[in-house]
Order: structure tokens, then C-alpha cells, then sequence
């Protein structure tokens, strides 16, 4: 999942990114990508300079640049604490990312706020309470969709946590907040399996069509192939295969095709390891040919999830119907 923390300066940002740190989140900043800016063009950091900064990004790359490069470089499989939100489009970007998102939005009384600015000693920070405010007033809104737009922000939080007492009070909030962003939605069987195999075909050294299957038995995984030319021989993208180097017309040439097929992979190497595939279920990025139908019937599979339709492959379709094979179509 990815949990955005966003807030006014001082408010404490920092003190809940770290908390989530601290329970196994990575930590990111939308600030840093403006950081590495001022970094290339030889400036030093200040708070105006971070500022007229982000507005030129913004202005380059769209109101969701800063989010987006950060997007680029995450990975699925990991929890991200983000920092440093300051555009309602950047919250947009996150939640369209496909991920989990849930924004935190973090606030403390101003003088309180600029008390911890002052202890904390940053470069460029504001040396008077007017200067502070007047900084901060560019920051809440504007027409401008270039500048900062705290306060929109602020309305798209799903949680506002108070940080006008002590850590531990703060904490306890994160904590609630935390608890109630742990249900989230995971692939069912089908579609984890379909991806796995949808991975397995990025093998295929095919080079007309990437094909291949996955064959699981009880929710386990027993057997996988992607399409290509045999074991020991030159691949067909080496120029292994004479008829899909000729990139021949669809249908045409079959008989001359040295590749083996994704589920004929997927059976053979089983068979190869001496592992039954009977009463197993069969995914396969397309629905089988002919050929692949009868291995896939004589093999003892009981069930085929395809997810596109291979051309010519109604009589397959309808032999594995004559075997009482079930047939599924699973679109991704």
C-alpha cells in the first residue's frame, strides 16, 4: 500500500513518515525530487528555492510531475510512506497508480509549528513569525495549477491526525489511521496464476506470438512452458525457426513450424520430471490449437482458463467440450 503524509510546515511530517519507517514502510519525498533538481543546477537549498523550484517542474512536466517520478522507480511488493504532498494532483497520480492509497494529513497550531521550525535549524528557513506566515500563505491555495494547493490537498485527506500534544498521542493516531487502511483487495486464484503466467511467456524466444501456461493442481503450481523451438537447438529468435523468421501469414506454414507450444511445453516437462498433471487445471495466455488440445486431454487436465482466443482454435474449443473438459475465459 502507499500512505501519504501531508501537512503545513513543522507540523510533523517527519515524525509520522518515521513511525512508518519504522513499521517496515519505505520512506519517500515528493521534496527530495525537487532536492535533486536544485542538486543538477548547482543551487543551494532554501525554502523560496524549493518552492520556485517545484512551481518550475511543475510547470515543465504537469501538476503531477514530482508524484509521477516517484511512481516510475516504486515497486509493487512494498509498503510506502510518502512525504511532502502538496498538490491535489499528485494525490490523483497515487490513487491511480493501482496501488492502495490512503492520505494521512498531519496539523498543529501555527506558533506551535513555527517554534519547532526555529528548534530544528534548517537552511533557508524563515527567521521571523511574519516571514513564516507569509511563506505559508503561497503555499495554501492559487489558481495557478503550477503552485502548491495545501488546502486542497488538506480536503482529500482520509484521515486528519492532530499534533498539538505529545508523540506518543500523535502515535496513537498514526496507529488508528494505520489500522484502518489493512483491508485491501488481492488477485483471486485465477488472475494470480494468469499473471504468473502472462510473466512465464516473457521467456518465449518465439518470434511471432509470446505463449505460455501455467499448470496447477490444489492451488499449486506443478508445471509451466512458453512457446519455442526445442531443447538443445538454436532459438527461434536466433533464427532457430525458418517459418517464423518468415514471419509467414497466420495459418499458414504450420507444418514446417519448428516451436513447441506453451502448453505443449508445459506437459512435456512435466512428463520430462515424471510429474502427473492428472485432474490438474491448465492456464494458458491463449486457448489452446488442436494440436496442444489432445496433449491437454490425454494428459488428464480437467480444466483450460485461456485468456485470449487463438486464431482457428474453434474445433480446440469444441473437442475439449466433446472431452468434458470446462473451459474458461479469464479477460485480463
Amino acid at each position: 500500500m502507499i500512505l501519504g503524509v501531508a501537512g503545513l510546515n513543522a507540523s510533523g511530517k517527519g515524525e509520522a513518515v518515521q513511525f512508518l519507517t519504522e513499521r517496515s514502510f519505505y520512506a519517500l519525498s515528493l521534496s527530495q525530487v525537487v532536492r535533486d533538481h536544485l542538486r543538477s543546477e548547482g543551487l543551494e537549498e532554501t525554502r523560496e528555492r524549493m518552492i520556485e523550484a517545484g512551481i518550475q517542474l511543475r510547470v515543465e512536466g504537469g501538476p503531477a510531475v514530482l508524484a509521477e517520478r516517484l511512481l516510475a522507480g516504486m515497486e509493487s511488493d512494498r509498503n510506502y510512506a510518502i512525504d511532502s504532498i502538496r498538490h491535489p494532483a499528485e494525490v490523483a497520480a497515487f490513487r491511480a497508480s493501482g496501488q492502495p492509497f490512503h492520505l494521512i494529513w498531519v496539523e498543529a497550531e501555527s506558533s506551535l509549528r513555527f517554534d519547532r521550525l526555529r528548534a530544528r535549524g534548517r537552511p533557508g528557513d524563515p527567521e521571523t513569525f511574519d516571514r513564516f506566515q507569509e511563506l505559508e500563505a503561497r503555499e495554501l491555495e492559487s489558481d495557478d495549477p503550477a503552485r502548491q494547493q495545501l488546502l486542497a490537498v488538506r480536503e482529500l485527506a482520509d484521515y486528519r491526525v492532530a499534533n498539538d500534544g505529545t508523540l506518543e498521542q500523535l502515535y496513537q493516531q498514526l496507529l488508528e489511521a494505520l489500522r484502518g487502511t489493512l483491508f485491501f483487495e488481492r488477485p483471486g486464484w485465477d488472475e494470480y496464476f494468469m499473471n504468473i503466467a502472462t510473466t512465464v511467456a516473457s521467456r518465449s524466444n518465439c518470434m511471432k506470438r509470446k505463449v505460455a501456461a501455467v499448470v496447477t493442481i490444489d492451488r499449486r503450481i506443478i508445471s509451466t512452458g512458453y512457446n519455442g523451438t526445442p531443447r538443445g537447438t538454436v532459438n527461434c529468435n536466433e533464427g532457430g525457426c525458418p517459418r517464423c523468421n518468415s514471419f509467414a501469414p497466420g495459418g499458414t506454414g504450420l507444418a514446417e513450424c519448428l516451436c513447441s507450444h506453451g502448453e505443449e511445453n508445459a506437459i512435456t516437462q512435466a512428463a520430462y520430471h515424471g510429474v502427473t498433471l492428472r485432474g490438474g487445471t491448465i492456464y494458458t495466455t491463449f486457448s489452446p490449437c488442436l494440436w496442444c488440445t489432445k496433449m491437454i486431454i490425454n494428459a488428464g487436465l480437467l480444466e483450460v482458463v485461456y485468456n485470449s482466443d487463438y486464431p482457428l482454435g474453434e474445433t480446440s474449443l469444441a473437442l475439449l467440450r466433446e472431452a468434458n473438459v470446462k473451459l474458461r475465459k479469464l479477460e485480463m
